[in-house]
């Protein structure tokens, strides 16, 4: 592959950018695509849409959004996206600092001396070949290799000691994160599954009498966990209502013939009485009798501080570890319901077969791997299809099959990764969304590094010469002397294919773009699928980044051109994350930047690969010098990282007891406990938490686990309140009886809400009474 082949990759992902770019900073400002560039700022509030006197200006693309996102501080990221988006605008900032160092290092020394490596006649550098500027091109014995372990000296170094101060840092902002956020509910709370049977009681009455007989000073209340099958119809129908009542407006709105026309949704209240539930309406007392029998051996359990919760969630409950067993309780939004009604002794089973299932899919994916590694050599191309040669003689056509069109196959074969991981982790048995979310991160990750790195790197040479794997001690030599700098070629235009374009595409949000237009212009619907907001996509973008640092510590050395690429990719990756965290996506819940250790474990890896792929080539140039002195480097790394898990990892592993007993005494003083223990038996309701998009019904707390079923039926309180907060943000609407007049009409199984002009409501309901809702639509010209 020539230069001029790299820089026809180049120049095609730099007009797809710029275009791209472009285009954003247009659509943005079109108010029918609000909701998909703006998603975090509506789920807090919505305008309405006024007039704009300076209509023009919004078709004239304009870089303001980038001085947005460079202006953002990290106080205002932590508050808007939390620890975890923190974590990820600091791994950016990690891997800035580190290729900036790295390139002017390997560009000032190392590049001189793989361009001069050999005696030879030098074309124009636009006609060179890209293997002039790797390290095939020192010959043996050389000396000029001290300059290459040198520079594998000061990146190894250098990255260690950012992430020392890096993990310092974000340690740092953990504990004040935690120690600021006193009304984590979950710091009280603990999750118990595998609750034994018994066939003279209920799994709740098990679970009582054993935490009053277990931990009597400390244990407070608990909450069942339902199995999902009306439960969750219950909730799917609540949302569909919900997203009808919150994007409901009362403007007038075209229909396909062009006249206006007004909503059809008008809703009221009616009263459900005691004596009206035997006229086939159901009674809501009954379906929680009806509820006990689904019943899981799951529930939350809650203890009155923090300190006796942790105790508690780390302690053998058993001496059978297939009972009683604990777990600290996720975030109440972060719980993943689905799978918590899966018994616990399913779950070596289903983390078993979901292994095997990955691994059946690594191996799968190696065939197309191997096909885009085949069209980056224009010789085995011709080979295999001979029909092709005239069409591949052509300069600008081998140009842009050998430069362009691999890196663009293997991007699109990948899009279909990370939903089958999720896929596969949902199987497995998450406990809460987050957990899910970087697990699958994990399996990304791994299946990104062996199929893109490895699988491409050995489909060029070590398939093809089966008599390597005879001889394993020879495999560094091999990678080192012909497949890494080889493969450079490909992973040059793989970062401008996948890193370059793949922000464009992130910054323009095709996909929520095109659902925009069809629902709003051919559906003729005001609300899409994603008006709600998005949460960011962790599983898919930390993968990504994170691959892209491998390939940068394994080619500084070998081949250093690939440096101002990926330098350039993070430069703009800091502002269009930024930007997309600031508007698109919206925060629900929080691991507390447990994806740092994923990125700490991955750099050390790449950085102990690319140590091993440099004594490889030490000992195939026979530089015995820079192999020897290239060993301690590796001990070294490895030592720094031994001391990085017992120094840094417990704390995102656990939180100390000193600060939940520091949070603990706080609370005391204040006499704030009582109110705490009615939140979390609130909050870990079942049925208490429904997720309407992004917004969740606050109830009065009630003590028995029975009224969550009552609780649940939005019955109006006395004085005839109720409220709805937003989770996603500072805004909040309170409805009352009063102001709003609410009609429910339960049907077998869900009821529905509507919402209709405000009335006065003089006599609120008791709260011993039910209520009833129903949907009316009334249609009004």
């Amino acid at each position: 592959m020539e230069i001029s082949a790299l820089l026809t990759s180049a120049g095609i992902n730099i007009g797809i950018c710029v275009v791209l770019c472009s285009l954003y900073s247009i659509l943005r400002k079109q108010p029918s695509n609000k909701c998909v560039y703006f998603g975090r700022r509506l789920a807090q509030i919505r305008s309405k849409r006024s007039h704009d006197p300076h209509w023009f200006e919004r078709f004239v693309p304009s870089p303001s959004w980038i001085l947005k996102a460079w202006e953002v501080s990290e106080d205002m990221i932590l508050a808007i996206g939390g620890l975890d988006a923190v974590v990820f605008v600091r791994t950016l900032i990690f891997s800035i600092r580190i290729f900036s160092i790295a390139a002017i290092v390997c560009t000032a020394i190392v590049l001189p001396l793989n361009y001069y490596g050999q005696e030879m006649q030098h074309k124009v550098i636009s006609s060179e070949s890209l293997e002039v500027f790797t390290t095939q091109n020192i010959k043996e014995g050389s000396r000029w290799l001290w300059a290459h372990c040198l520079a594998l000296y000061i990146i190894s170094c250098s990255a260690c000691i950012l992430l020392y101060f890096e993990s310092k840092n974000i340690i740092r902002m953990r504990l004040a994160y935690i120690k600021g956020f006193t009304q984590d509910l979950s710091q009280f709370a603990v999750l118990v599954r595998g609750i034994p049977q018994s066939e003279d009681e209920a799994f709740s009455t098990s679970l009582k009498n054993y935490f009053t007989k277990y931990y009597p000073s400390t244990y407070v209340s608990h909450q069942m966990v339902y199995r999902c099958g009306k439960i969750q119809k219950l909730m799917r129908n609540v949302k569909e209502m919900y997203d009808v009542l919150y994007h409901h407006d009362n403007f007038p709105s075209c229909n396909s013939c062009g006249f206006s026309r007004r909503r059809p949704d008008i809703f009221n209240v009616l009263v459900n009485e005691p004596e009206m539930v035997d006229k086939g309406k159901i009674d809501f007392r009954s379906l929680n009798l009806r509820a006990r029998g689904k019943e899981c051996p799951a529930a939350f359990v809650i203890f009155k501080t923090r300190y006796a919760a942790s105790c508690a969630a780390k302690a053998l409950q058993s001496s059978n570890p297939m009972l009683w067993v604990t777990h600290v309780a996720p975030e109440p939004l972060d719980v993943y319901w689905q799978n918590l009604a899966i018994p616990y002794k399913q779950f070596w089973l289903r983390r078993t077969a979901t292994l095997l299932a990955t691994a059946a899919f690594l191996v799968f994916f190696i065939a197309p791997v191997t096909l885009v590694q085949s069209l980056a050599n224009l010789t085995q191309l011709q080979q295999m299809f001979p029909f092709l040669r005239g069409l591949l003689k052509k300069p600008y056509m081998s140009q842009l099959v050998t430069g362009y069109l691999p890196s663009v196959i293997l991007v699109l074969f990948f899009y279909t990764v990370p939903p089958l991981m999720m896929l596969f982790t949902t199987i497995e048995g998450s406990i809460s969304r987050s957990e899910r979310k970087r697990s699958t991160c994990c399996k990304v990750l791994f299946f990104t590094i062996w199929n893109v790195f490895f699988v491409n790197i050995a489909s060029g040479t070590v398939l093809n010469k089966l008599d390597v794997f005879s001889q394993p001690k020879n495999i560094p030599l091999q990678l080192a002397s012909g497949a890494v700098p080889a493969a450079v070629k490909f992973f040059m235009t793989y970062v401008l294919t996948s890193g370059w374009t793949s922000l464009a595409c992130e910054l323009v949000q095709l996909f929520p773009l095109l659902c925009n237009i069809i629902y709003k212009f051919i559906l003729r619907k005001n609300h899409g699928p994603y008006d709600g907001g998005l949460t960011f996509p962790y599983q898919t973008e930390i993968p990504r980044v994170l691959l892209f640092a491998l390939l940068g510590f394994n080619f500084a050395v070998l081949a250093p051109l690939i440096l101002p690429l990926l330098l350039m990719y993070y430069c703009l990756a800091y502002l269009v994350y930024r930007n997309q965290i600031l508007n698109v996506y919206i925060t629900e819940y929080d691991s507390g930047g447990k994806y740092w250790p994923i990125v700490h474990t991955t750099t050390i890896f790449s950085l102990v690969l690319a140590q091993i792929m440099a004594m490889g080539l030490f000992a195939l140039k026979q530089s015995t010098v820079c192999l020897g002195f290239t060993i301690p480097l590796t001990i070294l790394t490895l030592l720094f990282n031994e001391y990085f898990r017992r120094r840094f990892l417990p704390v995102f592993k656990d939180i100390a007891s000193e600060v939940l007993i520091d949070l603990d005494q706080q609370d005391e003083q204040e006499e704030r406990m009582d109110e705490i223990h009615q939140q979390v038996h609130s909050a870990y309701c079942q049925l208490d938490w429904l997720t309407l998009g992004s917004a969740r019904i606050k109830q009065p707390y009630l003590s028995d686990d029975e009224d969550c079923w009552r609780r649940y039926t939005r019955e109006l309180i006395p004085g005839g309140e109720f409220s709805q907060e937003l989770r996603a943000g500072e805004f909040s609407q309170e409805i009352t009886a009063s102001g709003y007049s609410q009609e429910l009409k339960p049907t077998e199984y869900s009821p529905a809400i509507r919402v209709d002009q405000p009335v006065q409501v003089d006599n609120p309901l008791p709260a011993s009474h039910s209520t009833e809702v129903a949907v009316k639509k009334s249609h009004s010209t």
